[in-house]
């Protein structure tokens, strides 16, 4: 997986391996290797190698597009995700995937509050992440 997501990476920012390869200090010809398997990085290089392309080290070395994450699109960028898709109900309900509830920590009873903009869609933030961005805002 990692030298199938090294080379989608490098080719989708539209770098060389020669431009990654100086980029993260090494030869062309060292990176050529991590591409075809030959060899691997040590981990000082996976963090450089992750942090040019804004990802995670944990996603560089295991994200497997085939196995349904982020709908088949390639390493998502570093925070950012897509959990799948959800059904409407009748009366507009939604249920948030597990993983989302995870990562976000939405429990049962929280509120949220959803934000929308007719041109990008729509938003949802858990009520205690409003209340801390609205009290940075009037410190500011």
């Amino acid at each position: 997986m990692f030298k199938d997501n090294l080379v989608e990476l490098r080719k989708y920012h539209d770098l060389s391996q020669e431009e990654l390869a100086d980029m993260i200090g090494v030869s062309r010809q060292t990176l050529s290797k991590y591409e075809t398997g030959e060899s691997l990085p040590d981990i000082e290089k996976c963090k450089l190698i992750a942090d040019a392309f804004g990802v995670s080290i944990d996603d560089l070395l295991n994200y497997d597009k085939k196995s349904g994450g982020n709908l088949g699109f390639g390493v998502p960028p570093r925070g950012k995700h897509i959990f799948g898709m959800v059904k409407v109900g009748d009366k507009g309900q939604i249920v948030l995937p597990a993983k989302a509830r995870k990562i976000f920590d939405i429990n049962p009873g929280d509120n949220v509050l959803i934000l929308g903009d007719e041109g990008q869609g729509l938003a949802i933030i858990k009520e205690k992440g409003l209340l801390d961005l609205l009290r940075n805002a009037q410190k500011a």
